[in-house]
């Protein structure tokens, strides 16, 4: 049996299904452990059922943009029109 692992924020676990997630958030008040997954999903763990998890910590993933695999340009909150900002002649000095 695994040791018991206290969630951290940022740190990333594998569990024993082979999943890798990120701790992202915590609720103290709440006692809740806000998770994503690597291919980003999203899921909210209470203390008790993360104390019943097993998984071991491992190491950010190398490729750790899993989550943003599906993002469109346009998912960036804002717009490229390819337009240049404007410069004006004090720029040239």
């Amino acid at each position: 049996m695994l040791p018991e692992l206290a969630p951290a924020v940022g740190q990333w676990y594998r569990n024993h299904q082979g999943l890798v997630f990120e701790v992202v958030a915590m609720d103290e008040e709440e006692n809740q452990v806000e998770i994503q997954y690597f291919g980003g999903d999203i899921d909210e763990l209470d203390l008790d059922s993360w104390e019943g998890l097993v998984a071991e910590a491992v190491e950010q993933p190398e490729d750790w943009s899993g989550p943003y695999d599906e993002m469109e340009k346009d998912d960036l909150g804002f717009d490229d029109t390819g337009k240049r900002p404007f410069m004006s002649l004090d720029d040239f000095e």
